[in-house]
């Protein structure tokens, strides 16, 4: 399948909607989005056009770039900056607004509160009013943003222009705490992703030639020079060293290689240099199948997941048509006042709304997904967080998971008359050749010149 990145999707629920549009799509063979890594693999016939058709009907900022061309990219999708502006310009003038309501409510047709009100409005909800307009163009009327723009035009137009701000700022505060979890969820399941090898050096007739991993096949001969990271899966056919696996077990304390034993991609080359015969392309490596399954948890949902995602769409309709009852029967048969059961059907409208459920729920679960990656912890998917619930009993490897494998001198206690600094200065000469943790250890403790024997 080939892959295609999603700029700017921040929407758990919209990836999961623009997912299910493009497998109705004639001539789809396989769809599927990765909201962790704005990932789409795509089996199709279409030309590229029509899937960005498709994409806009759901999402229209959302732009669909070649993978390979976006995995240079280092910019993150969402602007923080630009959006804390936004949010603080709408903060103060809610505030400045509630502040000096009376003053602007007395102003001739309380022009004052429409002009502090209002750019406040449009500041922290035109990304909600744009979507309601376009959904209901597009025939999608019963969503969030239908629900919050019905409220809150309801709310101007019976002059509670306070309350409709309110609802759009708190909204907007929220959508920015999500995109800034979303974006650091994202640093850290990339920042793992790092250890990825970048490139290869073939060996080719006696040269060397720096090559993507990728292009390497197996029976193809690569030198890794100290320093280096593996490519690929392979056997050392000459020299020997110590290479780093911390990243692949968590094992600090470094693995002899001779000659011979099998070397895995993503381990680092400490000291000597090796020639590898590779044994498997980098699509079967262990490091590939690591990193695929960081990329891929958020696909494999959860439960809940699922049945939010459904809750939803027969949930909205009913709250809206409840919020239609509330402000048209009390008056019709009870006589009441209109402007009382309108005003209380757009606090139903407003608090009904089903984005906290929507939202929140996937949320929680790739913010979960994310937390661990950045601390070393691999889930498979949402719905082993779910089974995690379950568990009764944890058995964990010690060193590298429960500790972190670097060792420091705590006490030196020297015998027959040698000085605690004499002690640690031979100490360190004698390991200075060696970069075994507790080596490494002894050496940074002493802080002097190490001159070996």
């Amino acid at each position: 399948m080939k892959k295609y990145r999603l700029k700017d999707l921040d929407c758990p629920n919209c990836a999961a909607e623009i997912e299910k549009n493009l497998r109705k799509l004639g001539g789809v063979h396989a769809a599927e989005l990765n909201f962790a890594t704005s990932v789409l693999a795509l089996d199709t016939d279409n030309p590229i056009e029509a899937i960005r058709r498709v994409i806009k009907q759901v999402e229209p900022d959302v732009e669909i770039t070649e993978h390979s061309d976006a995995e240079s990219d280092e910019e993150t999708d969402f602007d923080i900056k630009r959006e804390l502006v936004l949010v603080s310009i709408a903060v103060v003038l809610f505030f400045v607004g509630l502040i000096f309501k009376n003053r602007l409510h007395s102003t001739p047709y309380s022009i004052g509160e429409y002009l502090v009100f209002i750019p406040a409005y449009l500041l922290s909800g035109w990304t909600v009013l744009s979507n309601a307009g376009r959904n209901v163009f597009r025939g999608k009327v019963f969503d969030e943003h239908f629900l919050m723009t019905s409220a809150t035009l309801g709310a101007v137009a019976i002059h509670e222009l306070p309350e409709a701000v309110a609802v759009m700022l708190f909204y907007q505060i929220g959508e920015f705490v999500q995109g800034l979890s979303v974006s650091r969820s994202r640093s850290s399941i990339k920042s793992l992703l790092e250890i990825r090898p970048d490139s290869a050096n073939l060996m080719i007739d006696g040269k060397l030639q720096k090559v993507k991993p990728e292009e390497v096949i197996v029976g193809d001969t690569v030198l890794v020079k100290p320093g280096e990271r593996i490519p690929l899966d392979g056997k050392a056919i000459a020299g020997s060293s110590q290479v780093d696996t911390s990243a692949l077990t968590g094992e600090p304390v470094p693995l002899p290689i001779e000659v011979g034993e099998t070397v895995l991609a993503g381990m680092i080359n400490k000291k000597g240099t090796l020639t590898v015969k590779v044994t498997k392309p980098l699509a079967e490596s262990s490091i590939t199948k690591i990193l695929d399954l960081v990329e891929n948890a958020t696909g494999k949902k959860a439960e809940t997941e699922k049945f939010i995602t459904t809750f939803a769409r027969s949930y909205t309709p009913v709250v809206v048509f409840g919020a239609l009852a509330v402000a048209l029967l009390p008056p019709l048969l009870l006589e009441a006042s209109f402007k009382i059961w309108i005003y209380r059907a757009l606090v139903l409208l407003v608090i009904s709304c089903p984005c906290a459920l929507v939202v929140s729920i996937p949320l929680g679960y790739f913010g979960g997904i994310g937390g661990a990656s950045r601390r070393g912890i691999l889930i498979k998917g949402s719905n082993f967080l779910d089974v995690l619930t379950q568990v009764k009993t944890v058995v964990f490897d010690k060193t590298g998971t429960l500790t972190k494998g670097v060792f420091r001198i705590t006490q030196i206690a020297p015998q027959k008359g040698f000085s605690k600094a004499e002690l640690l200065r031979l100490a360190a000469v004698v390991e200075s050749q060696s970069n075994h943790p507790i080596a490494l250890s002894i050496q940074e403790a002493y802080h002097g010149e190490i001159t070996p024997v």
